[in-house]
């Protein structure tokens, strides 16, 4: 559903995206990722404020997944990206991604993995949920802590992807 909305742009990366290969590049994909987090956080919040319960959880899971993906593709950490990598790197980056114990770096994205990682910030749903039965201000509110759980979500996932990507700057430097 939220695919077809006019603002909702197709991932620009495809599958064959190789991992940055400068540090510039790096942080080149990391603000851009930055900017994608922010305007899905965004529409996150607006789900917040409706309020009918249930909304949010679903919209905020479906535009976690997507964004998780589009992520990890940015940055050239998708599973098929990663299988097509020379093995002495790929090996390098399966190594690195369990290393840091990333659950979302170089993995298929199921709801029950999104599921977990919402249900982590559980605080911040409960919360959500009660200010809502507050007219208008606690629909506001709640769009605030929706907004920021999956801005921190989102931004988190990047600083990940950053570290496996770096290593990787290593790895390759180290084998020239």
């Amino acid at each position: 559903m939220l695919d077809r909305l006019p603002w909702r742009k197709p991932a620009r990366h495809s599958a064959g995206a190789l991992l940055p290969a400068s540090d510039t590049a790096l942080h080149a994909v990391r603000l851009r990722c930055r900017q994608m987090v922010a305007k899905r956080a965004l529409l996150s919040a607006g789900a917040s404020a409706l309020p009918i319960m249930g909304v949010d959880i679903a919209v905020d899971i479906h535009l976690l997944s997507r964004l998780i993906e589009d992520i990890n593709a940015a940055f050239g950490l998708t599973p098929q990206q990663i299988e097509k990598l020379q093995p002495k790197l790929r090996v390098a980056t399966y190594s690195t991604i369990v290393g840091l114990g990333s659950t979302l770096v170089g993995r298929v994205v199921t709801r029950e993995l999104l599921l977990k990682i919402l249900t982590r910030s559980g605080v911040k749903i409960v919360s959500k949920n009660a200010t809502r039965l507050v007219p208008i201000a606690g629909q506001m509110v709640s769009a605030a802590i929706g907004f920021s759980a999956f801005r921190a979500i989102g931004n988190k996932h990047i600083e990940a992807c950053v570290a496996v990507a770096e290593q990787m700057l290593k790895v390759q430097a180290a084998g020239e």
